[in-house]
């Protein structure tokens, strides 16, 4: 399946414009999704389980790959991500009202990095409409891996006022979000990363955590485990700032990391936007990886993102100090059953721990 995708699918896909690619996919996908009886074969399939689940945060997991935020943008085909493999899937990025994001083009290739660049701009249809969606076609009571929503700023939303759209699409999607996680950390909307300083991360962190809290309470359930998504250009010192915040209003987790805004040498496109995929980035979100462990002496769980390419460098994520691991860029570049690739490559690694 994967000589046929690089040699036949891939060269399809790489003559189109990569927004025009990117959509055909999510058609085919959404497709897929519609015809439950297709994706429980390949789910069958595809779906690689240990002996015994991964726990984590209070979630189990089949298996340690997950397909990262920015493919299903409204929640639209997880029952076909599902079907390919994945031990669970991010989706998102949301906020609470439709937007259409930045202006085309948006989507770069860096074929010769294996990479590419985007500013999309949280381009999505609403929170109300992916409630809608996982509710129709995944809801939580029938999926067979952790669903996790990634929620965002809208464009219009004053820095001072971000906090109530995090706010908002966690109380609209909190019945169908196995997980959610909070992202600060793109550099396509403008000025989002500075959420990531104490001035205003404390203020989000703080408020969600109380509103997740009297959920729960009021659900009688256990609360969602919500994780940060972090840039991979912070120092290591305003790395620092954003654990002691998280230890200290008890979150569940760590995502490194987003895009960068840092470039490959001979880039083809000087484009602005955020740059993932290929070894770059690997090295860049593995260094952040490897500080976060050894800071907090494992005690917070980390989801290693960033230029995982092959079963090695998703192993190298695992040795830095990584839990779960997520692709995006190399899925694209790999074809659909790569992340079944990894994630039987990580449960050989597994057992030779055992």
């Amino acid at each position: 399946m994967s000589d046929i995708y690089k040699n036949l699918l891939r060269p399809l896909f790489f003559r189109m414009e990569p927004e025009e690619a990117h959509d055909s996919a999510c058609y085919f996908l959404k497709l897929m999704a519609s015809l439950p009886f297709v994706c429980d074969v390949f789910r069958k399939y595809n779906l690689i389980e240990g002996d015994k689940p991964i726990e984590l945060f209070g979630l189990e997991f089949p298996n340690r790959v997950g397909l990262a935020a920015g493919m299903d943008k409204d929640g639209q085909f997880p029952s076909a991500i599902e079907a390919f493999g994945f031990g669970h899937v991010e989706v998102g990025t949301v906020t609470p009202e439709a937007q259409p994001g930045n202006p085309r083009p948006r989507l770069f290739r860096e074929t010769k990095h294996n990479g590419l660049i985007n500013r999309m701009g949280f381009n999505n249809k609403g929170a109300e409409a992916m409630l809608r969606s996982l509710e129709q076609g995944f809801p939580r009571n029938k999926r067979k891996i952790p669903l996790g929503v990634n929620i965002g700023k809208a464009k219009v939303t004053p820095l001072e006022k971000a906090v109530e759209d995090y706010s908002k699409s966690f109380s609209i999607l909190a019945d169908q979000a196995d997980y959610f996680t909070i992202n600060v950390s793109s550099p396509n909307t403008q000025n989002l990363r500075q959420l990531q300083s104490r001035e205003y991360l404390s203020i989000i962190l703080d408020t969600l955590q109380k509103q997740n809290l009297a959920l729960s309470k009021k659900m009688g359930r256990s609360p969602h485990p919500i994780l940060l998504k972090i840039a991979p250009d912070l120092s290591f010192e305003e790395i620092d700032v954003i654990l002691e915040l998280l230890l200290e209003y008890n979150y569940s987790g760590i995502i490194a990391s987003n895009t960068t805004i840092q470039r490959p040498e001979n880039i083809i496109h000087d484009e602005m936007g955020g740059y993932s995929g290929g070894a770059f980035i690997h090295k860049l979100s593995n260094e952040v990886i490897r500080y976060i462990s050894k800071a907090t002496d494992g005690r917070l769980p980390i989801v290693g993102v960033g230029g995982i390419d092959s079963p090695e460098s998703a192993g190298e994520k695992i040795d830095a100090g990584a839990s779960l691991v997520q692709i995006y860029t190399s899925w694209i570049y790999n074809g659909p059953l790569f992340g079944r690739e990894l994630a039987r490559a990580l449960q050989e690694k597994d057992k030779t721990w055992v």
